[in-house]
């Protein structure tokens, strides 16, 4: 038992130096982060009111950066408008701007769309700032009006003695956040983004690779669902079929979430993309090797044809 004590301390001393080291990190890889969208918002601003573009340039701009730099979510239309809106809401709030840049994206773009009142946005900003609060933790306060009870009724508290967890839990999350690794350029594996990139360089040769009859539409192919944005990594259209393909591309070994996630985007591009004589859209999983008897699980209860 003697022995156990000297490494509990050990073993607590690396923990607090990893959560300590992940939390620095995080602080600095965040404040490029925001900064950066920021930066983008004013950009976007700026060429609007000197060359006269409307809406579109938007749309634009998001399919051009997604060709150069692997960023779907981060540089979706959606997201590039937030960072639009970011830039006015702040431009003219240095200091409410350098409190944004010590909290994630998600929880920035949180208070901007649901707090409106200047001081109340402070209290808002600081308060996650300072006690590490998640987007869930984040969303329950502004919707029981915690600034206004903080207004009414100021209360000492214990944070400083509890805050090491927390500030540990918010760092996990924002080195998780697909923002975050959109802005890292690693929302998806590299050989996968490679292979992608060298499919779409010669398009004609998988076409006729995949048999005759297939129309190329697109590349990362944008569905939309509720607030959420999926993209399909490839979508053909079969002219005899007459009916959607998508392509998912893997560079492991199949996976059964691959036939669940492929299912998933086929009810979308039914509900939203075929037309009323389409065919049900079919899916093609692209894997370099594959189990049989897991893939004939893993399809046994989808509903679309993969």
């Amino acid at each position: 038992m003697s022995e156990l004590k000297p490494y509990n301390s050990f073993f607590n001393d690396v923990i607090q130096t990893i959560n300590s080291a992940r939390y620095e990190a995080y602080k600095s890889l965040n404040k490029h982060h925001i900064g950066l969208n920021f930066e983008i918002g004013k950009l976007i601003v700026k060429n609007q009111e000197v060359n006269n573009w409307g809406k579109s340039i938007v749309d634009t701009l998001s399919t051009d950066i997604n060709k150069q730099i692997d960023g779907i979510k981060g540089y979706s239309p959606q997201n590039l408008w937030r960072m639009r809106q970011f830039y006015l809401e702040y431009k003219d709030e240095p200091e409410l701007l350098e409190l944004t840049t010590k909290i994630p994206w998600g929880q920035n773009l949180l208070i901007m769309h649901q707090v409106k009142d200047r001081e109340e946005r402070k209290y808002y900003l600081n308060a996650t700032d300072k006690l590490a609060w998640s987007r869930s933790v984040l969303l329950n306060q502004i919707k029981a009006d915690s600034y206004q009870n903080h207004l009414a009724n100021p209360k000492q508290s214990n944070f400083e003695d509890t805050l090491p967890i927390h500030l540990s839990e918010q760092a996990n999350e924002a080195l998780k956040s697909e923002y975050n690794l959109d802005f890292l350029g690693i929302n998806k594996p590299v050989l996968e983004r490679e292979l992608e990139n060298r499919l779409i360089e010669n398009i004609r040769d998988l076409l006729l690779e995949l048999g005759y009859g297939f129309s190329f539409i697109g590349n990362q192919y944008r569905l939309k669902l509720s607030q959420k944005e999926y993209f399909i990594d490839l979508l053909f259209y079969h002219r005899f079929l007459k009916c959607l393909v998508a392509i998912e591309l893997k560079t492991v070994e199949f996976e059964p979430e691959f036939a669940g996630k492929m299912n998933f985007y086929l009810e979308l591009l039914d509900e939203q993309e075929k037309q009323p004589d389409d065919n049900p859209s079919i899916g093609i999983i692209l894997c370099p090797t594959k189990d049989n008897i897991e893939v004939e699980y893993s399809l046994r209860t989808n509903t679309k044809p993969i």
